[in-house]
Formats: C-alpha cells, structure tokens, sequence
C-alpha cells in the first residue's frame, strides 16, 4: 500500500476562517457603537470560532508537513 500525500488546507477555507473572525470583529463593533448587548456577544463568539478554525487549520497542516 503507498502512503497518501497529504494536502494542506485549502485557500479558500482558509479565507473563508479568517473572513469570519472579521465578521464577528465588525459586529462587536457595531454591537458596541449601537448599544446592543446581543450583537456584541454575537460578535465575540464568530470571532473566536474564526480564530478556532484558524488555529485548528495550522495545526493540521504542521503535522502533515
């Protein structure tokens, strides 16, 4: 049996991760500015469920390289 080559995580999963932890920075803001304690918490967990996915991604490519 051959081994698989592993294959990083793509581009466009990677963009995708990051444009969610954007999201959520720019609806705490906007939870901030307006007054709404809904929008902030919102905010704050797109973010970290972003910078999550972020961190889970680099560590699946570290240990496939």
């Amino acid at each position: 049996m051959t081994p698989r080559k592993a294959v990083p995580m793509s581009i466009g999963k990677k963009f995708a991760h990051k444009a969610e932890a954007v999201k959520g920075s720019i609806k705490k803001t906007a939870g901030r500015l307006t007054g709404s304690r809904r929008l902030r918490a919102e905010g704050r967990a797109d973010r970290f469920k972003g910078n999550l996915k972020q961190a889970g991604a680099k560590v699946k490519d570290a240990v496939r390289h």
